[in-house]
């Protein structure tokens, strides 16, 4: 990661920290106020107590005023019985040595096979809890792979288990272009065959960063997929704002009822609108790396990755009829972007963001269902990739909060679920897969 502006994620072989196992410390209750200048202190110091309790005041007051304090989070000086009433988390080793990992997923069809995909061109498999030899997938001579590019997601169709065919998002050798396509399973099921690739969409990248990366099938039984704003930074060709483009976009199409090479839902929020791409759900987004739909709900979480500043967490629900601005690049989080003011009326602010003092590139995952951690059931879980934060997320009183649950080593590339909704994070560093247990 050469400059904070232009946050690759994930970037390859990025770990700065020194080994050692996963450490988890429960937090305290943190201010969210910066502390005061040196120089201030040092005056302060100079002209003796009675002007020291003079700017003490006035500190006080500018942070009761503040109005750029993390959307979502715990209030300064939340009480230990609030914090208390969160379980404490524990990383458990699932598997070890399997490098780059950027998805952890299932296949829905009663197998309970977990599905690894490697960012270099292969999906591996873990029946049992034992990591097959034999690779599930391999097409690391189509695709380049590094910095934010490589083979990003698959999503299995509903009924998977009778289609037996998958879908793949990768960034293409030669050109960097994003390509969606349909690979089908060979006559052994624990092997696709890749030569039996079809595909069906292929979106030309203007730089090599934000290429987003999600697939996901949403309760619809329509793909979605998430799009970045083309990269570089500031999004300087306008494509989060910009509908004649599929950049910077969350898209909803149809691949499974046999239009060719995929249908638009009739329902999406653009259809028959001029200059505008079809396949458009919702916009305004820089690089929503992982988002994911609630499986009790349907209601929709959308982590995006910011630029200088904020990271940010969306929440669309399952009511939604799409059409969504979330803002990039007129905002970056709640905030303006450009200028200390601009039109929000048609934009929706994130329900929780952070600031790069607690980390740098958001990393989305998804609403616990399992039965293994209950004071964590309906509990959205996200973390950061530089700091290696988790954090929860859940709706009380009227209200999103956030709180944040394990400091960890790790550079969480990808939260991942198995079929009976049990979590686990990857660590993109070092290669490791942890599940989610509660100490």
């Amino acid at each position: 990661m050469a400059f904070r502006s232009q946050v690759q994620h994930p970037p390859v072989s990025r770990d700065t920290r020194q080994g050692g196992p996963v450490v988890l410390r429960r937090p305290q209750a943190r201010s969210l106020t910066l502390p005061a200048a040196d120089g201030r202190r040092l005056r302060a110091l100079l002209l003796g107590l009675g002007l020291l309790l003079i700017l003490c005041w006035i500190g006080r007051e500018a942070r009761a005023a503040r109005t750029d304090a993390p959307v979502g989070e715990p209030a300064a000086g939340q009480s230990a019985e609030a914090v208390a009433a969160w379980p404490t988390i524990a990383l458990v080793p699932f598997l070890d040595g399997v490098a780059n990992v950027v998805q952890v997923t299932h296949a829905g069809d009663g197998t309970g096979r977990i599905f690894v995909v490697q960012q270099a061109g292969y999906v591996r498999l873990v029946i049992g809890g034992v990591l097959q030899a034999t690779r599930f997938l391999d097409i690391h001579t189509k695709v380049v792979a590094g910095g934010e590019q490589g083979l990003l997601s698959i999503a299995f169709p509903p009924g998977f288990a009778a289609k037996q065919y998958f879908y793949v998002n990768y960034t293409r050798a030669g050109d960097g272009a994003t390509v969606i396509s349909r690979i089908p399973v060979s006559a052994d099921p624990n092997v696709a065959n890749p030569a039996g690739e079809q595909v069906l969409l292929v979106i030309p990248q203007p730089y090599a960063n934000h290429n987003g990366g999600q697939l996901a099938f949403g309760p619809d039984g329509y793909l979605y997929i998430g799009m970045g704003d083309g990269g570089s930074s500031n999004d300087p060709q306008g494509n989060g704002q910009k509908m004649s483009t599929l950049l910077g976009k969350l898209l909803r199409i149809d691949v499974e009822s046999g239009g060719r090479p995929y249908a638009v839902p009739s329902s999406n929020p653009f259809v028959g609108k001029q200059e505008v791409r079809p396949e458009i759900w919702a916009s305004g987004l820089r690089n929503p790396w992982r988002f994911s739909f609630d499986r009790a709900t349907g209601d929709l979480f959308i982590a995006d990755v910011g630029q200088n500043r904020l990271e940010e967490v969306n929440v669309q629900p399952a009511s939604s009829k799409g059409g969504e601005n979330y803002g990039w690049n007129i905002l970056e989080g709640s905030r303006c972007l450009r200028s200390k003011t601009c039109d929000t009326t048609r934009l929706v602010l994130p329900v929780a963001e952070y600031g790069h003092d607690r980390g740098c590139s958001v990393t989305g995952g998804m609403v616990y269902r399992g039965k293994a951690l209950p004071r964590l059931q309906g509990t959205y879980l996200y973390g950061d990739y530089c700091s290696g934060r988790i954090w929860g997320m859940r709706r009380e009183a009227g209200r999103w909060t956030s709180v944040e649950l394990a400091d960890t080593r790790l550079s969480i590339s990808t939260f991942g679920e198995d079929e009976a909704g049990e979590v686990y994070v990857a660590d993109h560093g070092k290669g490791g897969i942890y599940r989610l247990e509660e100490r």
